[in-house]
């Protein structure tokens, strides 16, 4: 089996991390989470949009390099970070280019009421210590979701 980059696309509790884990398991490979390396090495740090959007990026340029070395050394690599903007896209494109590496994004596409659906239940199960995601910031990040479109050159799989 020859290795890929595999990412995710779709709203905030589309189902994204759930898939991600068993794609990994499915095409034993390298599974990173974003949400779980913000966690680890910021806890109680990302408290707005802003926030978020300042660590990520962080993470991204710590991560871009050593991600193109494991694709280029023949693994293949799911990557539970969200390419959910066209601007989010771009990093993966430049991995993409840069490993020369094949790939899959997997849309994930839920309505806004199943994802609500399923965040009610992600909230009833996260960890004492772990904030809740209410509807009104759903609806704030989901604001900034665009849809993936054929003419970002993406292997685009839908889910």
């Amino acid at each position: 089996m020859k290795n890929k980059l595999y990412f995710m696309c779709g709203k905030m509790a589309a189902g994204k991390s759930t898939f991600s884990k068993l794609l990994a398991k499915e095409k034993n490979a390298i599974l990173l989470s974003e949400d779980e390396i913000l966690k680890k090495l910021y806890p109680y740090e990302i408290q707005t949009i802003k926030d978020y959007v300042n660590y990520s990026s962080r993470i991204k340029t710590m991560l871009k390099d050593h991600l193109i070395e494991l694709l280029k050394k023949g693994n293949s690599v799911v990557l539970d970070f969200p390419a959910n903007t066209i601007t989010q896209r771009e990093w993966f494109k430049e991995i993409i280019k840069e490993s020369k590496i094949d790939h899959e994004m997997y849309y994930i596409k839920r309505s806004d009421e199943i994802c609500k659906e399923q965040l009610k239940k992600r909230n009833k199960n996260l960890p004492k210590d772990t904030p809740l995601i209410d509807e009104e910031t759903f609806d704030t990040i989901t604001k900034y979701f665009q849809e993936p479109s054929e003419d970002e050159n993406f292997n685009i799989k839908y889910e």
